[in-house]
């Protein structure tokens, strides 16, 4: 029997523990977030909860390593640039390719919680572009 111990105990997040707005310049209207994991070291994962107003969508932007998206409730709208905006409801889950330009938010008539999970490097985990 393996009698190792880990260097530290599991970190826990606790809900509703550091809920903010975002930044104005990244949607077109602040929405909620809720850091679950930070990390700014290359590869490190950072997660988050966001909660955002009915017809609210963040501006284009990639992220180096992909992106994960699980949708908790409502419903948005996901769009790679170039393509089609694609209707996500509770339950569906969309990857993003590292460094593809996408957006996301919430369909016109519903609000729109997600989990995002996505991977820093060169200490960020997402670029915010102008278009």
């Amino acid at each position: 029997m393996d009698q190792t111990t880990p260097s530290q105990s599991p970190a826990i997040h606790r809900a509703g523990t550091v809920v903010q707005r975002s930044p104005d310049r990244i949607a077109s209207a602040p929405f909620w977030v809720e850091m679950l994991v930070e990390n700014s070291e290359d590869g490190g994962l950072t997660a988050m909860r966001c909660t955002i107003e009915p017809g609210v969508m963040t501006r284009w932007h990639t992220h180096p390593h992909g992106q994960i998206l699980y949708v908790l409730s409502g419903v948005g709208i996901a769009e790679r640039h170039g393509g089609p905006a694609e209707e996500l409801r509770a339950g569906d889950c969309i990857t993003f390719a590292p460094n593809e330009r996408h957006r996301h938010g919430a369909a016109p008539e519903s609000t729109f919680a997600y989990i995002s999970i996505q991977a820093a490097q060169d200490g960020s985990a997402v670029t915010w572009l102008e278009e």
